[in-house]
């Protein structure tokens, strides 16, 4: 059994299904995704692929994701430096 902890390389996991979305840019500047036996999830840079990884519980994601839906993130995409909500 792997010990995982955040910042292991990537190359540590051994195999694992990486997936990134299909919006991804062509450019290969995507995070990728891994859902690894214990039950978290594996976040990385697909610029650098055997790199550090970050881990994180399932919860995380689901309130990670269901904020990203409803629009809490864009505004880090419009050149803004300051929070808008909190």
């Amino acid at each position: 059994m792997v010990i995982t902890y955040n910042g292991m390389l990537a190359t540590e996991l051994g195999e694992v299904c990486w997936q990134k979305s299909w919006h991804s840019n062509p450019n290969g500047e995507c995070v990728e995704l891994a859902a690894l036996p214990s039950g978290e999830i594996a976040m990385r840079n697909s610029r650098f692929p055997t790199g550090p990884v970050l881990l994180y519980t399932q919860a995380e994601i689901t309130a990670f994701l269901a904020g990203a839906k409803d629009g809490e993130f864009d505004h880090l995409l419009d050149g803004a430096n300051h929070l808008t909500r909190q």
